[in-house]
């Protein structure tokens, strides 16, 4: 029978196939014996995995006798327990039989973790046998010996039992063996019998009768190995992963998506397009770093943040705490986040979204790619368009008709956002010469105003502030030898800045216009009309060397040059502009590590040195009001160390440590506008920490009564010249140095899944401290305790066989907290951040049909009308609706 393509192949990307090549090259071991132009994974993930054997892409159809010279011989899963389902008793009153065949992913422990209807006989039967099949356990499918995930398809067949006289009758005719069942399954019961042809691919009627009933053709059964994911979990590296598949159907944007996950925190200082800083076990803004397909996420056309990502452009989030991957080329303090595409490069798939919502909200996103395999040709592009007036009601205080100041509730009136962008993907992969060669080019702009300060005490009505981006990097991979493989990425990015400030009036929370400026400048009492252009090059190369089974060496290299210029317009004349100035950086990280996986891949041991570099080049205006040229330069190593050990299939232990450094970022030296303007500081030091990560996972735990899963991670961060974000003045920040700092806290998670996946709990807690310990004192402005709760309620086929209808709740609640240094004044006079409760409910209805889906989604964020803050204490939006709808073909 035909075999189509299932969804297991979606989510690869073209590198995957270079990998896989590299291990069919190195033939002399089983566990590199793979398909060459097998489907290919992100950046990092497939083939290096596959190398130390572990399972990889997806294998082709199992035959019996593999040739000479070709991969590990695939061994199905056979069926070893196997539950009766319960015949309907609508079938069974209307005499109705069938046979249902179900689609099984079966995962390398051999527990059935999905069930999907494939050919249904309706009347109740489908509910019914996919809820037994939830229940069977298998022996695990195995690539060699190593017993990887599976998927097949199962054939259960339901047979009404017969009559007492003819069942004596059959029997009396009946020759010893003339019942056939497949291989691998138990014999059914009368009142619903059933085969397995998902074992040895053989399926056969098991109706009682004279003789044997004709074999079915064989089903399918396909062998995979764990998902890009998965490997990810399971490695040594201290990495966790969020897919976005549901995420994606929901109105939350990416900053809500990661900081359902234990240890992010992600603030924003309103709604959508304000600023939004990302914390990762208590260190926040460059200390994490971020990353769009391994290439910074700044120079890949999201220059407001990773909140004003849209959603539907991502297909996971790799959140790494502490320790980085010497693949990403990264100086970061508290880890990375990189977000993975949609890396799938074979056939045609397009995918919509669109959503409305309260305060004028306007989301849409479109995505596409088409390759023609002959040739290898790929084009791939994506867009997005982004609107919100923002315009939701706040608390504050307004002057009435005698001069005094009383409470109002009133709506904000100058917080409208902007934002529209694409990119374009053009290249070839899996060639003789080029596994894969890809020229992405990409321009977005972002607009915002700007609403009031810092502490959202003064309001502004004519500041505004806006960033284009554009620029293109070329991607190659290709093997070198038969163990070696080089990837690497380089391009250019071009960002322009503007930042005006030439309101007269000033404005009061109602938008009125109380008095005129004696000179333009709402937010300095001057008139700002700056614009900022940077210009960027930077290239990610990357060597992968496999000198023996299950060991590998990595090597990277990461050089950034930077240069930045501007001018303030509304500038003094025959007044020295240090905007004017130019602004050179250049920075690089170069590290190599060794990966081994010892005692048959139970431990995973990651062994790296980073060597740091940064230049800098220009010139400061002296207290005198002299010039003088600055030339500073940095050389920094590090080392450090990544364990894991699985006690089990689904348990494991991680460990890490690492000496790291940070290298200042053009905007913590050159300075940046915003909301708040941040001044220059040329001499920023270079911070360093000693990182430590200990943690536990266990992946899924079947109980009878659903599946337990739970992580928990104490770390430690000890760092020396912190930077740290500070307001040394009204009405601006600056970046400093904090002589020595340390965050120490855990994070945990867990959750439920009940059988049949109808319902499901998750939750997760987190905790750190972060302080000067030269003072002993909590640095500010950061929560320190917040936990999320979600539970999903899931309906099957509510209207047709493929549908579903979910109903999610989700909860946040974060601790109250500072504005300001803990030791100052008395907890009663202290101005602090009160805890902060806020619920969401979200209704999603789900059509699949053949290779398309349809979804539409109702969701109330803010449910109960919550008062929330950000850090500084802005108020952000109250209950809001929503709408989506997504389509993907």
């Amino acid at each position: 029978m035909s075999r189509p393509r299932t969804r297991m192949f979606r989510g690869r990307s073209p590198l995957c196939a270079g990998l896989m090549a590299l291990a069919l090259f190195l033939g002399g071991s089983p566990a590199f014996a793979q398909d060459a132009r097998a489907d290919s994974e992100a950046p990092g993930d497939g083939g290096e995995r596959r190398a130390l054997g572990e399972a990889g892409a997806d294998a082709p159809r199992h035959s019996a006798a593999p040739e000479v010279g070709a991969a590990p011989e695939v061994h199905p899963p056979e069926l070893i327990e196997r539950v009766e389902a319960a015949y309907p008793e609508e079938a069974r009153a209307a005499g109705k039989e069938g046979s249902v065949v179900l689609r099984l992913t079966i995962d390398a422990g051999g527990r059935v973790t999905r069930a999907e209807v494939a050919t249904p006989a309706g009347h109740g039967l489908d509910e019914a046998a996919r809820e037994a099949a939830l229940r069977f356990r298998f022996t695990p499918a195995r690539r060699g010996e190593q017993n990887v995930a599976s998927r097949i398809l199962y054939r259960y067949d339901f047979r009404l039992p017969e009559p007492p006289a003819a069942a004596s009758q059959i029997a009396q005719a009946a020759s010893p063996g003339a019942q056939a069942a497949s291989p691998g399954a138990q014999a059914a019961s009368p009142g619903a019998q059933a085969a397995s042809p998902g074992a040895a691919g053989q399926a056969a009627d098991t109706a009682p009768g004279p003789v044997p009933a004709p074999a079915r053709p064989p089903l399918e059964v396909s062998v995979r190995g764990a998902s890009v994911a998965e490997r990810l979990r399971r490695s040594a590296e201290a990495v966790h992963v969020i897919d976005t598949e549901a995420a994606q159907r929901q109105s939350a944007d990416l900053g809500e998506v990661l900081s359902r996950s234990e240890g992010v925190g992600v603030r924003r200082g309103g709604g959508l397009g304000s600023t939004a800083r990302l914390s990762l076990n208590g260190l926040a803004d460059d200390q994490v770093r971020l990353f769009l397909d391994g290439v910074p996420l700044d120079l890949s056309g999201y220059a407001f943040g990773i909140a004003n990502v849209p959603v539907n452009l991502v297909e996971r989030a790799e959140i790494y705490r502490g320790v980085v991957p010497v693949r990403f080329g990264a100086d970061a303090l508290g880890g990375a986040v990189n977000l993975v595409t949609d890396r799938n490069v074979r056939g045609s798939h397009a995918a919509a979204s669109y959503q409305v919502g309260s305060f004028g909200t306007y989301r849409l996103t479109l995505g596409g790619h088409h390759v023609h395999e002959p040739s290898g040709l790929v084009a791939r592009a994506n867009g997005f368009l982004d609107h919100a007036r923002n315009d939701y009601p706040v608390d504050v205080e307004l002057v009435d008709a005698q001069g005094r100041l009383s409470p109002a509730r009133v709506r904000r009136f100058h917080d409208g956002y902007r934002a529209a962008g694409g990119g374009v993907e053009v290249g070839v992969v899996r060639r003789p010469w080029a596994d894969r060669l890809l020229l992405r080019a990409f321009y977005a702009v972002h607009e915002r105003d700007v609403q009031h300060n810092l502490h959202m005490t003064v309001p502004y009505g004519d500041v505004t502030f806006g960033r284009q981006t554009g620029g293109a990097h070329l991607r190659y991979a290709q093997p070198l030898s038969r163990a070696m493989r080089l990837d690497t990425v380089a391009g250019y990015a071009y960002a322009r800045t503007d930042f005006r400030d030439l309101g007269t009036c000033r404005h009061d929370w109602s938008g009125r216009c109380l008095a005129r400026l004696p000179q333009p400048g709402e937010s300095d009492a001057r008139a700002i009309d700056q614009r900022v252009h940077q210009h960027t090059a930077f290239a990610r190369l990357n060597l992968l060397w496999i000198p023996a089974p299950d060991h590998l060496v990595r090597f990277g290299a990461a050089p950034t040059f930077a240069t930045r210029t501007g001018r303030n317009r509304e500038h003094p004349e025959g007044v020295y502009d240090p905007l004017t100035a130019r602004r050179d950086l250049l920075s690089a990280v170069v590290g190599v590590e060794h990966e081994a996986r010892p005692l048959e891949g139970r431990l995973a041991n990651i062994a790296f040195a980073k060597g740091y570099v940064q230049a800098l080049r220009t010139e400061e205006q002296l207290p005198s009001g002299l010039l003088r040229d600055l030339d500073r330069g940095t050389f920094r190593m590090g080392v450090g160390d990544s364990l894991r050990f699985r006690f089990t299939e689904a348990l494991y232990a991680k460990a890490s440590y690492e000496l790291a450094t940070r290298l200042p970022s053009p905007e913590e030296l050159f300075g940046a506008d915003g909301d708040v303007p941040i001044v220059a500081n040329l001499h920023l030091d270079p911070e360093v920490s000693h990182n430590v990560n200990l943690g536990v996972t266990l992946e899924r735990a079947d109980l009878g009564v659903g599946q337990l899963r739970f992580n928990v991670n104490a770390f430690g961060r000890f760092a020396e010249g912190l930077i740290w974000r500070g307001y040394p003045g009204v009405g601006y920040a600056q970046y400093m140095n904090v002589a020595s700092a340390r965050s120490l806290g855990f994070e945990s998670s867990a959750g439920w899944t009940s059988p049949g996946e109808w319902l499901s709990l998750d939750g997760h807690v987190s905790w750190h401290d972060l302080r000067d310990t030269s003072s002993d004192e909590r640095l500010p402005n950061r929560p320190f305790l917040f936990a999320d709760g979600a539970a999903r309620v899931t309906w099957p086929g509510p209207l047709l066989r493929d549908d579903a209808l979910s109903l999610t709740w989700s909860a946040r609640y974060v601790h109250e907290f500072f504005l300001g240094l803990g030791k100052h004044g008395s907890r009663e006079t202290k101005k602090q951040i009160p805890s902060q409760l806020s619920h969401a409910l979200a209704l999603t209805y789900l059509v699949k049909h053949g290779g398309w889906s349809v979804s539409s989604t109702l969701e109330v964020q803010n449910l109960t009308d919550a008062k929330t803050f950000d850090y500084h204490g802005v108020q952000r939006p109250g209950r809001a609706a929503y709408a989506k709808l997504t389509l993907d073909m």
